[in-house]
């Protein structure tokens, strides 16, 4: 897949102020601004870099260790970052402009929330709420976690599996209220939502997101999915065990890049009381624009008075759920402070352990006629010129996780949150930070052992 290199999300965007990124970028620019002038010294000012050449190719074990620690920081710290920048694509991808999304007073999570059957053919007459042949665009939901145990566990998979069940009155309704269309050759759940002939005993209908359905997919032996028509996922009509009823997969939808790419959608009054949730949980409903989805959540919030109720713009309920993506970005940041030190001491060391085997060629520079900041540009343009070939690596190894697919967990709060799967992004501002931090490690790591460099006397470094 090619690399993505649109700021799908600045790297660090979770931040209140919502510009470290360009400032790391500032820096980044500064740092390379400073390796030119550095060059441009060392050319003009007749700094040896014929010297500084041979002493990386002849000791080139050196030369390697310094450049494969560095590639080790900066490549696990893009890998980490495209994973964060994977949850925030997940979470900025889900939910629709002009939706309002209805939940219970004091519910922060579809998952802890109540609405009554009485409550919602009310709220669903409210002025604002977009109508079509006379019918609401108003999507009614009931969401469920549901521990299923796979069927067909393989080594090195779990055994058992927290499913996302959301059932629905009209599945159609609601991808449209979603904005999720069905893959060709695919329908929607039909008003029984079941196929066969006998109720307890017949196929409940289902339609799955695209992560889930290639989730449920790998579930089968290898020689089930050889002979099936799809091996990498399930597809219309294959068939899963939802609890003890066979579930028959009628449609997959077009939800990659969303939260619903985990879910599994079903009949609501088939779903809802076989799991133990006769009530809805969640109300969508569709207005015209954004500015009358907040008039229409305002109402719902502090005038309406049939039910006590929370209810939010959908984009800023999913704004909310990065709470988690904060979390997991702030720990990325520290163990990035701790790398960065670790690898700071380790170049510092190895840097010292250089110039000391190289204590007699600073004395014949000096006795040469070379000054003391002449042979500091010198053993600093060595480090930095380390770290920048070591960050490059770095850069490229982390690329390599670019469309990687990963499982995590978004939330708004404690106690709830949706399992979303996700695509791992490099992203420009990635590359960026990931070069920065390399650069950086090789200046305050070679300033020191630069700086005692020229402090030694020309006579005693020749003894």
């Amino acid at each position: 897949m090619p690399m993505k290199l649109d700021l799908i999300q600045p790297l660090l965007a979770a931040d209140i102020t919502g510009g470290v990124s360009a400032i790391l970028r500032q820096w980044l620019v500064w740092l390379i601004l400073l390796l030119v002038v550095f060059t441009i010294v060392a050319i003009r000012g007749k700094i040896p870099l014929q010297y500084n050449l041979r002493n990386l190719l002849v000791r080139w074990p050196t030369t390697l260790l310094i450049s494969v620690a560095f590639a080790l920081v900066v490549g696990l710290l893009i890998t980490m970052l495209a994973f964060v920048n994977g949850m925030y694509a997940v979470t900025e991808g889900t939910g629709q402009p002009g939706n309002v999304l209805v939940l219970s007073e004091g519910s922060t999570d579809e998952a802890f929330s109540n609405l009554g059957y009485s409550d919602t053919g009310d709220i669903e007459n409210q002025a604002g709420i977009l109508r079509e042949n006379d019918k609401p665009l108003m999507s009614r939901e009931t969401f469920l976690l549901v521990n299923q145990p796979v069927e067909e566990p393989q080594p090195g998979r779990p055994k058992r599996r927290l499913l996302q069940l959301r059932g629905v009155d009209d599945s159609e309704m609601s991808g449209r209220v979603h904005g999720l269309p069905l893959e060709p050759g695919g329908k929607w759940i039909s008003e029984a939502g079941v196929q066969g002939q006998q109720e307890n005993l017949s196929d409940i209908e289902v339609v799955l997101g695209e992560g889930i359905a290639a989730e449920l997919g790998f579930d089968r032996p290898p020689e089930v999915r050889a002979k099936a028509k799809n091996s990498q996922r399930l597809d219309a009509g294959d068939k899963f065990y939802l609890r003890d009823r066979q579930a028959i997969v009628v449609g997959v939808m077009k939800s990659r890049g969303t939260t619903y790419d985990s879910e599994i959608w079903a009949k609501q009054s088939l779903v809802g009381p076989m799991f133990g949730k006769g009530t809805y949980t969640t109300l969508v409903c569709r207005t015209a624009n954004e500015a009358e989805a907040q008039k229409l959540a305002d109402f719902f919030n502090n005038d309406y008075d049939r039910a006590a109720l929370s209810a939010r713009p959908e984009l800023e309920y999913f704004e909310s759920l990065n709470e988690t993506n904060k979390q997991f970005l702030y720990a990325i940041i520290f163990l990035a402070v701790v790398m960065s030190i670790g690898g700071v001491f380790g170049v510092m060391n190895t840097m010292f352990a250089a110039i000391s085997q190289r204590t007699k060629d600073i004395g014949v520079l000096r006795i040469l006629g070379f000054k003391r900041w002449q042979i500091l540009t010198c053993f600093l343009l060595e480090s930095m010129f380390l770290a920048l070939i070591g960050g490059l690596i770095g850069c490229a190894v982390g690329c390599l996780s670019h469309g990687w697919s990963a499982s995590s967990v978004v939330s708004g709060g404690p106690g709830g949150g949706k399992g979303v799967l996700l695509e791992m992004v490099v992203t420009i501002d990635t590359l960026a930070v990931g070069l920065m931090v390399a650069l950086v490690m090789g200046f305050i790591g070679g300033l020191v052992p630069s700086i005692s460099a020229t402090l030694q006397r020309p006579l005693e470094s020749l003894r």
